[in-house]
Parts: structure tokens; sequence; C-alpha cells
């Protein structure tokens, strides 16, 4: 579940290939994974075109046409641009050849129930020159299901950008590991459903998937002898009394999450709005009186404007020996301090430009590098909220979320996940894995919101009913 730029896929080859692994065996490791993929998806009764390049993705194809031919598929192999050229590609054709195969003429006029792209891989370049356009056109235009090889014809796997006549694919099974493109912006739009494909060579990379599996393994386990200060005890300073309810969302993440104790520091009007909803709470009001250093974890900024008092606040705030998240309106270019806690910040796209002086079409397009890069600048967790949420830590790793869809994107869901991970950020051993499991768990109550309604129907404190049926999923070992 790792996720590689070209060169990264490159070099794996390479040292694949030095420890004595050839590049033929990983073409057939390829070739076999994807018959193995696709199988489910096919009947016997389907036409399926292999659109084959001249490169070692179409060599991948390749060697698929021929184990659904050794199958009994009905499987035409073409080669549009020419027979292969690459020396590994070649080899697989020859043999595929010997095997009693050839390949077809490439025909405009024949109907097809699935095509397969494997025209052009990892290298590719844009823009696409006019044969390769012209036949990527074509595959658009056919009504036939698309499945392409490792990345679309015309999508670059680093960026996210497209070349207009970019294949549209059904599905994109990706070699060795997912690329890049696959979680940016437009690029996205071109992979259809994603899966990946292990080739035999050992997985180790900077930034992966954070799963199902994971969460299962990292979220806390109930133990006998606890009592609520066993679960942390969080400050939220959030609230205003134009803007109760971000605090109220926040704070209903923090106690659905798990924490044991939780004070509010607000305004006295907004905590009229605040403790009906969450009456387990305790509140403050002059923070001046208050001991900061009583808290596992503080959390600040939903609802509140970014103004002098606030950042002279979140300066004394770093100061102290506890994690820290950052959300909304304490969000502002400032100075990090390097520090023994974690300081995690929560921007959505349009703050993150705000951050960065990026716009939210470079942001898109690049959002995991650019995340990756202000962490490791600033000794911040930067999680970078939208679809496919980055978490980038200081050190250049990190996570790719895959939970979640439209129904978070109404006001006060990022609300509550910022109170998500100030109790996550108590319960947890590792603070890497509180963070990848409050973002991942986030997205899980609206995967599970739309199983039973529509997207555009959830709102931010549907969360309350949600996350104590998803969390005693994973505290009962039930998923």
């Amino acid at each position: 579940m790792f996720i590689y730029t070209s060169a990264e896929i490159k070099e794996a080859d390479s040292k694949a290939e030095r420890m004595g692994m050839s590049l033929f065996a990983l073409m057939e490791n390829a070739g076999n994974g994807l018959f193995r993929k696709t199988l489910p998806l096919f009947k016997k009764t389907d036409n399926i075109l292999i659109v084959a390049g001249r490169g070692n993705n179409g060599g991948d194809g390749v060697v698929l046409a021929r184990y659904l031919k050794n199958h009994g598929y009905q499987a035409d192999l073409v080669f549009p641009l020419g027979e292969p050229k690459t020396e590994t590609a070649a080899e697989h054709y020859a043999y595929f050849q010997a095997c009693g195969y050839e390949a077809a003429p490439f025909s405009e006029e024949k109907n097809y129930d699935w095509i397969i792209d494997g025209l052009l891989g990892v290298g590719s370049r844009l823009p696409l020159r006019g044969d390769l356009a012209r036949i990527t056109d074509w595959i658009n235009r056919q009504q036939a299901r698309v499945i392409a090889i490792d990345v679309p014809t015309g999508v670059p796997s680093d960026t996210g950008t497209a070349d207009e006549h970019a294949v549209r694919a059904d599905y994109t099974f990706s070699l060795h590991g997912f690329k890049p493109s696959a979680f940016l912006f437009p690029s996205s739009d071109y992979y259809g459903k994603i899966a990946a494909i292990d080739i035999g060579i050992p997985q180790e990379g900077r930034f992966r998937i954070w799963t199902e599996e994971d969460v299962r393994r990292t979220f806390p386990k109930a133990t006998g002898n606890t009592h609520k200060g066993s679960f942390g005890t969080g400050l939220l300073i959030a609230g205003s009394d134009e803007m109760p309810g971000s605090a109220a969302l926040a704070a209903i993440g923090v106690m659905r999450f798990g924490a044991g104790k939780l004070t509010i520091a607000t305004s006295r009007h907004a905590s009229t709005i605040i403790g009906p909803l969450v009456p387990e709470a305790t509140f403050t009001f002059n923070l001046e009186n208050t001991d900061l250093g009583q808290f596992s974890a503080i959390a600040v900024g939903p609802g509140l404007p970014p103004d002098g008092e606030l950042e002279a606040l979140i300066q004394k705030i770093l100061g102290l020996p506890v994690p820290v998240i950052l959300d909304a309106g304490a969000l502002s270019k400032r100075n990090y301090m390097r520090r023994e806690k974690p300081v995690i910040i929560t921007p959505h796209p349009g703050e993150f430009s705000r951050l960065t002086g990026k716009t939210v079409r470079e942001i898109q397009a690049n959002r995991l590098e650019l995340a990756s890069q202000y962490a490791a600048e600033n000794n911040l967790i930067v999680v970078l909220k939208g679809k496919y949420t980055v978490i980038a830590f200081p050190d250049g790793t990190g996570f790719v979320n895959m939970t979640g869809n439209r129904a978070l994107s109404k006001g006060g869901t990022g609300d509550t996940l910022t109170g998500m991970l100030l109790a996550a950020a108590g319960t947890h051993r590792r603070i890497e894995d509180a963070v990848a499991n409050a973002v991942y768990l986030h997205g899980e109550c609206a995967d599970e919101w739309i199983i039973r309604n529509g997207e555009g129907t959830m709102v931010a404190h549907d969360f309350a009913g949600l996350l104590p049926e998803v969390c005693r999923r994973y505290e009962t070992g039930m998923v």
C-alpha cells in the first residue's frame, strides 16, 4: 500500500535486478498480478482488447494477454504504435508468439466489452503526440469499460495534471504500489477505482495508505484498571458568541472519540449553547487563572477570530510540553520552535494556500509533496484535509487516507475532526497512530452514513451518533 514516484519505481526495479530478480521475471509477475486482479471482472463471453504500447507498460499487457488466452478468454492483443522496442517487452512478445498466439490488427470498427490500456506507463510525458491522442480519444469514445495498467495513458505519475486526451479509466491497477497522481487533482478523476498489485519487490517508501488493518492494530484497547484520567484531559479553546457551534461540534468529537475529561475555554454566551450538547465538559472563562499544565493535549481555533490576542495565547501554549492541535482561526504563518511534543495543523486547501502562498490549484495538483515540504520545514504534522486527506510528518514520511466522501463537505465536520485529534492525542501511545486513526475514522463515519442515507444529507452533529457505532467495531474487534 505504498505510494511511489516514477523515480522511486525505477530505483525499485534497479534494486530488484541487482538483488537477482530479472526484469523478465518482474514483468511476468506484473502480468500475472493483472490477470488475477482482472479475472473477477470478466465473463468468458466478453470481448477483451489489450492495447499495448512499445515500452514495458505494453509488455505488461502482453503477459496479461497470454494469461487470458491460456485460460480461454476472447482477448485481442494489438500494437497500434508498432511492436515492442524494449528488450524485456520484446522477449515476452516472443514468448507470446511461441505459445501459438499472434497480435491482431488494430481496428477502430470492432466493438469490445473491455479495453485494457497498456500504452504508456510511469514515464509518459505531456502533451500526448498526435498518434497517441488519436488512440486515446478512440478508447474514450467506446462503450467498453476501461482498465488502465499502472496509470491511465496521458496522466503523469507524479503530479495532478492530465492531458486533454488522457484515457478515462473505470479501473486502474497500479504495479508495485500506487502513484501520487492517483490522489491528486484533477488527475485522480481519470483513474476510476484503484488497486495496487504486488510484483514481488520489497515494499518500502515515504508515503503509504493508512488501512483498516492499521486501525485495528493501533486502536487503543481497554484495560481493567482505568479511570477518567486514564484517557487524557483535553483543553479545547474554541467558540465565540458568533460561532458557538464550532466549539460544540469539536467537543462532541473529543468526548465521543474517547477522551476522559474535557475543559472548554470559550465565551460565557457560547457555553450556554455548548453545555446542553456536551454536559460532560467543564468550562473556563479565564485562561490566565487556569493551570495549563494539567492538560494532556490542547486544541485551538474552531470558531475563533485570528487576532493578536489569540496569537499571544498560541505562543504561550506552544511553550508547553503537550501536543497542540491548531485549526481554523489558529492557522497562521508563524515561526515554530523545535519542541518535544508535536504540533498538528489541520488546514483545508484554502487555508493551506494562505500558509504557503501557493494557489489552491497548485496545492491540489501536488498535495503530497507540498504537505511534506511544509511539515519538514516547520517541524509540524500537517493534516491537509479534503478527498484523500494527506498526513505529513516532519521526517518526510506520511499517510494518505482513503475513507470519507462528499458527506464531509459540510460546515463543522472539520471542527469535529479537531476534537477527535485532541482525544486521540491523549489515548494513543504514538502520535502518528493517533492522527491517522482520527482521520480514518472521521472518514469512516461518512462512509457509514451513506450506507443508509444520501451523501448530501449528513451534517456535522450526526457524528454524535456515528462515532459510537464505528468505534465499537474496533474496540470489540468486529471489523
